[in-house]
C-alpha cells in the first residue's frame, strides 16, 4: 500500500528536477524526425503501451470501485471517468517532463541507443553518484505496482475465458515476463515493435469509437469491421516493421502514409465512413 504514494513521490522528484536541472542546449532533430516529426513520435509512441495498458487497467479500477460496495452503474461509470482524468493527468506531467529531459540530452548521453540510457545518463548527471541508486528504485517500485496490476488484471480475464485457475495464470504471466525480462532493454524494443505495430491499430480503433458508442444503432457493426481493416493493415506494417517487406506486393508497400507506418490510417477511415453510413440506413 506504500508503493503507490512513493511511485508518484519519486516521478515528482525527476520530473521537477528535469526543469530545475537541464542538462544543455536542444540538439536538431536526427532521423526520421525530420522529416516526420508527428508520425515518428506517435509509432515510437507504441513502445510505452500506455494504450494496450488502459485496455487492461479498466478491469482493475472497475473491480477496484465494485470492491468498495459500489453496485449502481452511474456511480460506477462517474468513478471511472474521474480515475481515468486523474492519471491522464498525471501522464501527461510526466511525459512533459520527459520531453524536457531529453530534448537536452545530447549533452549527457550522446547516441544513445534507447531511453532507458538516457534516463540514466541524466539522473548521473543530476544527482551525482546517488542517481543510481534513485533511479533504480524509482524503477522498481513503478514497475512493480503496474506489473502487479497488470497481472491480476490479465489473471482474472484469462481465467474467465478458459479454465486455468486465477493462481496458474499468475505464475504462467511472471514466468513469462520474468523470461523475456532478461533479453535487455534493446532486444526487446527490436522484438516488441513488429508486435506493437500489429495490435496497436485496431486498439486505438476500439477506444476511439467506443467514444461515439451509444451513436450507433449496433456499435459492433461499425467497430468490428473497421478494428479488423485497421489489423489487417497493421500486419503488414509489422512486417516492414520486422524487414519481411521482400514478401508483401508492391502494392501493399506503397500505400498512403506507409512510409511513417500508418497506413491502416485511411483504409480504416474509409471503412468507419462505409459501415457507419450502413449502420444508419439499415434498421
Amino acid at each position: 500500500m506504500y508503493f503507490p504514494p512513493l511511485k508518484i513521490l519519486s516521478l515528482l522528484i525527476l520530473g521537477i528536477t528535469a526543469f530545475i536541472i537541464p542538462t544543455g542546449t536542444i540538439s536538431p532533430a536526427i532521423h526520421n524526425y525530420v522529416n516526420s516529426p508527428v508520425s515518428e513520435g506517435f509509432i515510437n509512441g507504441y513502445l510505452t503501451m500506455d494504450t494496450l495498458g488502459a485496455l487492461v487497467f479498466g478491469i482493475v479500477i472497475i473491480n477496484a470501485i465494485r470492491s468498495r460496495g459500489v453496485t449502481d452503474k452511474k456511480l460506477i461509470t462517474r468513478y471511472a471517468v474521474w480515475a481515468s482524468l486523474i492519471s491522464g493527468i498525471g501522464l501527461t506531467l510526466v511525459y512533459l517532463s520527459l520531453f524536457k529531459l531529453g530534448m537536452g540530452s545530447h549533452d549527457v548521453a550522446a547516441n544513445a541507443s534507447n531511453g532507458a540510457i538516457i534516463l540514466h545518463a541524466y539522473v548521473q548527471h543530476a544527482f551525482g553518484g546517488f542517481g543510481s541508486v534513485f533511479l533504480a528504485a524509482m524503477i522498481f517500485i513503478a514497475c512493480l505496482v503496474t506489473a502487479i496490476g497488470l497481472t491480476c488484471a490479465c489473471a482474472g480475464y484469462f481465467e474467465q475465458i478458459t479454465k486455468i485457475h486465477y493462481r496458474r495464470w499468475v505464475f504462467i504471466l511472471v514466468g513469462f515476463a520474468f523470461g523475456i525480462s532478461n533479453l535487455g532493454l534493446t532486444k526487446l524494443i527490436a522484438v516488441s515493435v513488429p508486435i506493437l505495430s500489429a495490435i496497436y491499430p485496431p486498439a486505438i480503433v476500439v477506444i476511439l469509437l467506443s467514444f461515439f458508442w451509444g451513436l450507433f444503432r449496433i456499435p459492433t457493426r461499425v467497430i468490428a469491421p473497421t478494428a479488423a481493416v485497421a489489423l489487417f493493415f497493421g500486419i503488414i506494417d509489422a512486417m516492414k516493421a520486422a524487414d519481411l517487406a521482400r514478401f508483401l506486393p508492391t502494392s501493399l508497400t506503397n500505400l498512403p502514409l506507409s512510409e511513417q507506418n500508418l497506413a491502416w490510417l485511411i483504409p480504416a477511415l474509409l471503412i468507419f465512413v462505409f459501415a457507419a453510413i450502413r449502420d444508419r440506413m439499415k434498421k
